[in-house]
C-alpha cells in the first residue's frame, strides 16, 4: 500500500482507481482493505488537526483578552497623566519665565514679621505639593510607558494566535476534503463486492473459542479491566468515521467512550491517547491496556489477553475481539 505524506499531522491515500472491476474477488477485498486502512489514517490526522484548531481558537481568544486588558490599562495610565499636566504645565512656564517665588521675594514684600512667617510657610507648601505631584507624575509617566510595551506585546501575540488558527482551520478543511474522498472510494469498492465478501470481510465477533463471559468473569476491578467490560458490550456496532459511540464508533473513539464509562477522561484521537497513562511493554500486557499499531500510530484497541484485543477496526467490519499479530504493534499504554 502506497502512501504520501501531507502536512503535519499524518498520511493521505496513495492514487488508487477502485471504480475499475477488480480481476479477483481476492484483489476486490484487499482493495477494500487498502483503501480503508488509507482512511482510518486521514480520519486520526483530521481528528488531530480539529484537536489543534480548539487549542488554537482557546489560546487565540485568551490572547485577545489579554491584549484587551493591556489596552484597557493603557487608556486609564494615559487618562491619570492628562490630570497632571497642569501641574507639569505651570511648573515649565515657572523655570522658563523665572518666575518662581522664593524666600528672598518674600522678605522684601512682607511688611511684619508674622506675614514673612505666614508668606514662607505658604511657599513651602507649595513647593512641596508641586514636588509631590511631579514625583507621581513620573510614577504614573512610567507605568504608561510599560503598560504601552505590555499592550503592544499582547496585542502581537493576540495576532500570532489567530495566524496559527486560521493555518490549521486551512489544514484542516483540507483534510476533511482529503477524507470525504476517500470515504467516497471505499464505499464504491465496497459496493464492488459480493455478499459473500461483504461476510468474509467482516468476519466472526469473536475468535473461535474465545468465552467473553468468562474473561469478564476473571477481571481484577480497575479502570483498564473495567473498560474493556464496558467496550464488550459494544461488539457487532459499526464502524463510522469519526464517531465516538454509544453505538458506532471509530477505533479511537470506542477506545474513549469505553474509559469515559468508567469515569476515566482520555484524549480522542489514537496518537494522543499513546501519549496518556504509562507506557507497558508487549510482554507485559494485561487485559484493558490500550494497544497502538502501525508506525504513525494510527490505530487503536484494548488489549483483550491472549494476543487479542478489542477494537473497532475499519469500514464494513464492525467492533469485534480480533488477534492483534496481522497488525503492526506500536506500544502500548495502561490507563
Amino acid at each position: 500500500m502506497g502512501v504520501i505524506v501531507i502536512g503535519s499531522y499524518g498520511v493521505g491515500p496513495a492514487t488508487a482507481d477502485p471504480v475499475a472491476i477488480p480481476a479477483t474477488a481476492g484483489e476486490a477485498v484487499q482493495r477494500l482493505v487498502d483503501l480503508s486502512r488509507e482512511s482510518e489514517q486521514l480520519n486520526q490526522a483530521a481528528l488531530t488537526a480539529q484537536e489543534d484548531l480548539d487549542a488554537k481558537v482557546t489560546a487565540a481568544q485568551a490572547a485577545d483578552t489579554v491584549a484587551a486588558a493591556a489596552a484597557e490599562t493603557l487608556d486609564a495610565a494615559r487618562a491619570e497623566i492628562k490630570k497632571y499636566q497642569p501641574v507639569i504645565d505651570r511648573a515649565a512656564t515657572a523655570a522658563y519665565t523665572g518666575g518662581r517665588a522664593n524666600r528672598l521675594t518674600a522678605l522684601l514684600a512682607s511688611n511684619s514679621p508674622q506675614q514673612l512667617l505666614d508668606q514662607m510657610s505658604t511657599l513651602a507648601l507649595v513647593g512641596s505639593r508641586t514636588n509631590d505631584q511631579l514625583s507621581e507624575y513620573k510614577k504614573v509617566s512610567d507605568a504608561a510607558t510599560a503598560a504601552e510595551s505590555s499592550a503592544r506585546a499582547a496585542a502581537d501575540a493576540a495576532r500570532d494566535a489567530r495566524t496559527q488558527a486560521d493555518a490549521v482551520r486551512n489544514d484542516l478543511e483540507q483534510k476533511r476534503s482529503e477524507l470525504q474522498g476517500s470515504m467516497a472510494q471505499v464505499i464504491a469498492a465496497w459496493g464492488q463486492l459480493s455478499a459473500s465478501d461483504k461476510s468474509a470481510l467482516a468476519g466472526s465477533m469473536f475468535p473461535p473459542g474465545f468465552d467473553r463471559d468468562t474473561l469478564l468473569r476473571g477481571l481484577v476491578p480497575g479502570s483498564g479491566t473495567s473498560a474493556l467490560a464496558a467496550g464488550m458490550t459494544r461488539v457487532g456496532d459499526p464502524y463510522v468515521w469519526g464517531a465516538i459511540g454509544p453505538d458506532k464508533f471509530d477505533c479511537s473513539g470506542l477506545v474513549q467512550w469505553a474509559f469515559k464509562q468508567v469515569g476515566m477522561t482520555v484524549p480522542r484521537t489514537s496518537q494522543q491517547q499513546s501519549n496518556f497513562g504509562t507506557p507497558v511493554a508487549e510482554s507485559d500486557l494485561q487485559p484493558g491496556d490500550v494497544v497502538f499499531f502501525y508506525p504513525e500510530v494510527s490505530h487503536v484497541g484494548i488489549y483483550a489477553g491472549n494476543g487479542l484485543m478489542l477494537h473497532a477496526s475499519t469500514f464494513g467490519v464492525p467492533v469485534a475481539v480480533s488477534p492483534m499479530g496481522s497488525t503492526p504493534f506500536h506500544s502500548a499504554r495502561r490507563y
